[in-house]
C-alpha cells in the first residue's frame, strides 16, 4: 500500500536540510544541477520579462532561486505541502528578492490556481506523487489555466520507462548510480521510499497529457536514466 498524503508529509518534514543545497540540488537526483540550469534557463528564455512565478512542490526552493538568478525579484507563489520546506523556501528567497512572496500548503489535488496569473510555472522532485490518470490530467488542466498565455511550464522529475526492458535497464543504471553516491545501503533506502510513496509515469506519457489539456508546445530538455526535464508553452 502506497503511503499516504499524511505520511509522505511528515518524512519531507523531517528532510528540508536535503532541499536546501543550490549547489549540488538533490544528490539523489541524477543530473540535478544540470537539471536546475536546464530548466530555469529554458523558463527565462522563453519568458524573459516574466514578472509571477508558481513553484510547485518547492522543497527548500532551489527552482525559484536559480530563476531570480536570471530575473531578479519576481513575485513568487510557492505551494508544497510541507510547512518547515515552506518556511525554509520563504526564508531563503526573501534573503535574494524584493519580489512578493506567497506560501501556500496545501497539495496538487487540493490547490486552487486563479487563471491566466503565471508566466513561469516549474517544479522539481513532484509530480511523480500523482497516481491515476486522472489526477495527472486534473492537475495538469490546472496548471495550464494558471498560465498566461505565451507562459511556460517546466517539470524537472524522476520518470518511468513504458517498455519494460527499458525500465528494468533504467532502475539499474539509477541503481549502480545511488550506490556510488551513498553505498548499498542509501540505494536501498531511496528505492524503499519510491516504492512506498511515487507512482512516476513515462516522459511520453506525461507530454501527451500536457497536448491534451491544451500545450501547444512541448518538449524534452534532458533525460538521463529515471529522470527527465521537459515540459510546455500555452
Amino acid at each position: 500500500m502506497k503511503s499516504t498524503l499524511t505520511e509522505i508529509q511528515q518524512r519531507f518534514d523531517n528532510e528540508v536540510a536535503r532541499f536546501s543545497n543550490l549547489e549540488t540540488g538533490q544528490i539523489s537526483t541524477v543530473d540535478a544541477t544540470l537539471s536546475l540550469e536546464l530548466l530555469t534557463q529554458a523558463a527565462t528564455a522563453i519568458c524573459p520579462e516574466a514578472k509571477q512565478v508558481l513553484d510547485l512542490g518547492c522543497g527548500a526552493g532551489n527552482f525559484t532561486l536559480k530563476l531570480l538568478e536570471q530575473i531578479p525579484d519576481l513575485n513568487c507563489t510557492l505551494i508544497d505541502l510541507s510547512l518547515p520546506m515552506l518556511e525554509k523556501a520563504n526564508e531563503r528567497i526573501s534573503n535574494v528578492s524584493k519580489g512578493k512572496i506567497t506560501a501556500i500548503q496545501t497539495d496538487f489535488l487540493n490547490m486552487e490556481l486563479t487563471d491566466d496569473t503565471f508566466d513561469i510555472v516549474v517544479t522539481g522532485a513532484a509530480m511523480h506523487h500523482l497516481r491515476t490518470d486522472e489526477e495527472w490530467e486534473m492537475v495538469f488542466s490546472k496548471i495550464y489555466k494558471s498560465l498566461k498565455k505565451g507562459g511556460c511550464f517546466w517539470i524537472s522529475d524522476l520518470i518511468k520507462h513504458d517498455h519494460p526492458a527499458i525500465d528494468q535497464l533504467m532502475w539499474k543504471r539509477y541503481s549502480v548510480y545511488l550506490e556510488g553516491v551513498g553505498g548499498k545501503e542509501y540505494q536501498e533506502n531511496v528505492f524503499d521510499y519510491i516504492a512506498k510513496e511515487d507512482t512516476p509515469r513515462s516522459v511520453m506519457y506525461q507530454l501527451e497529457v500536457l497536448q491534451k489539456v491544451g500545450f501547444s508546445y512541448v518538449d524534452v530538455l534532458h533525460k538521463n536514466s529515471n529522470f527527465s526535464v521537459f515540459g510546455g508553452i500555452k
